[in-house]
């Protein structure tokens, strides 16, 4: 049962399932500062996407770290692809978590400033770039729901994707980190 949020006009969604498949506007997928096909959710983005995301991917050339970018979503249900630069993490001390919020910030003002209603994120930086779910959870869902607060933005819908056969620890933590953000339940109804 996914959990779900009003903040503002804004649904915020909980859910597990792959990034790929959402019908979301854009879907984000964690990616390399050089914007070369990774493994994992970037891996399948681009696999399934087909060849245009990454021939975007070469135009453009990277993107910093804490940063994000739209190319196409080629062959996906969702019609953009924001590809957000999250840290390696290498214990903390090295600006990671500013970097984490910065990646899921930038994805968040991309889909805003390209007129997009509705965004599927990952958890950014947890795979391949060893960054710690404990905690990720609390900094990406603090991240979306102050810029949800906080910025002007027409999004109609921000779904945090899960996918549970990587890590089954993931979607609890997320739940457990938003229900803290917003001081009690996550799981009301939208009104």
């Amino acid at each position: 049962m996914p959990t779900e949020t009003r903040i503002g006009k804004t649904v915020l969604r909980l859910v597990t399932g792959d990034i790929a498949e959402q019908d979301t506007d854009a879907v984000v997928t964690a990616a390399h500062w050089r914007l070369n096909k990774g493994a994992g959710t970037d891996g399948t983005i681009h696999t399934k996407g087909g060849p245009q995301i990454y021939e975007e991917c070469r135009n453009i050339g990277g993107c910093p770290i804490g940063d994000a970018v739209i190319t196409t979503g080629g062959n996906l249900r969702a019609r953009h692809v924001i590809h957000a630069v999250g840290p390696v993490w290498r214990g903390g001390d090295e600006n990671e978590p500013e970097m984490l919020a910065s990646a899921y910030r930038r994805s968040l003002q991309v889909a805003v400033g390209n007129k997009l209603r509705s965004i599927s994120i990952p958890s950014i930086s947890t795979g391949a770039f060893g960054y710690p779910l404990k905690l990720a959870a609390p900094i990406a869902m603090r991240t979306i729901v102050d810029f949800l607060r906080s910025s002007q933005h027409d999004l109609d819908e921000v779904r945090m994707v899960l996918y549970q056969r990587e890590d089954d620890r993931a979607y609890p933590l997320f739940e457990a980190a938003l229900e803290q953000i917003l001081g009690g339940s996550a799981t009301e109804a939208p009104k």
